[in-house]
């Protein structure tokens, strides 16, 4: 699930460049410091994309291999923080104190890419926490950073389509609730409220053509359901509103059939708004 790394992967024909260097291992002052740096090449060909976008211009072409190269780097940042802790951690430090009404987003590429289409909604100190490509094991390891140490009032978890996917390698449904579940927990061991968004429908994954997930993705929302009920939270279910009737989301909600457009946000953001409405009047 990449959509906000797509643009990188379209790499302008260059010579391969030497490999950086492995970061240094080991107990660090600056860990984030020590993540390898992007490649001159990716650099390059990441101005000259967005200059050609900007223009309303085609970008410019691929090359193998600098796509190897950006694989490869990609590879060396999951190695050195596979969390993605570093990821936010100038944005967390360069906000402003929280504000009694703070919400943060926290989850994958739909989080992520929430802000770029609909960045209205996040307004009055709502943050979004989102990173492409995440799976739950990788969000509860940056929760903390990204949400408790943030201090909001109610936290909206939207999560588990990159599980299914496989992203992180074989999962069970088990083990994805019991991420979410630490996740709750972590919550509510420092008075955070909580909307549980469900999972997205999607009936196929470009990237993992092999894996079909409808199934997989109503059996995760039906969890999350019981789960909300059994902790007292608030469940977002975006699943029923958007579903196109095959378990999956129309072009016009999501080009690509996983990750919406902006009338797909459309759609999820009153469902949002009641939801953490809700959630703020049962946590006063």
């Amino acid at each position: 699930m990449k959509r906000s790394i797509y643009l990188l992967l379209a790499l302008a024909a260059a010579p391969l460049a030497a490999a950086e260097p492995a970061p240094q291992a080991g107990v660090v002052a600056d860990p984030c410091g020590a993540l390898p740096a992007m490649p001159a090449v990716i650099a390059d060909y990441m101005a000259r994309a967005k200059a050609a976008l900007t223009a309303g211009e085609s970008p410019p072409p691929r090359s193998a291999e600098g796509m190897a190269l950006y694989a490869k780097w990609q590879q060396d940042l999951l190695l050195a923080d596979y969390p993605g802790r570093c990821r936010y951690r100038k944005d967390n430090a360069a906000l402003p104190p929280a504000t009694p009404n703070r919400i943060v987003f926290i989850g994958d590429s739909i989080t992520e890419g929430w802000l770029n289409e609909q960045p209205g909604f996040f307004t009055g100190d709502r943050i979004d926490r989102g990173i492409s490509g995440q799976t739950t094991t990788q969000m509860v390891a940056r929760f903390r950073a990204d949400v408790v140490d943030l201090k909001p009032r109610i936290v909206h978890i939207m999560a588990g389509t990159n599980d299914i996917a496989g992203n992180g390698g074989p999962t069970s449904l088990d083990a994805v609730e019991d991420n979410i579940r630490s996740m709750i927990d972590l919550a509510a061991a420092n008075n955070i409220a909580v909307v549980l968004g469900s999972v997205l429908p999607a009936n196929r994954f470009d990237w993992r053509p092999g894996i079909d997930p409808a199934e997989s993705i109503v059996a995760l929302n039906a969890r999350l359901r019981a789960l909300a009920a059994e902790k007292g939270l608030v469940y977002a279910d975006y699943h029923r509103a958007l579903d196109d009737g095959r378990r999956g989301l129309s072009k016009a909600h999501a080009a690509d059939g996983v990750h919406p457009t902006a009338a797909g946000y459309a759609v999820m953001q009153p469902i949002a708004e009641s939801a953490l409405t809700e959630a703020a009047r049962k946590g006063s």
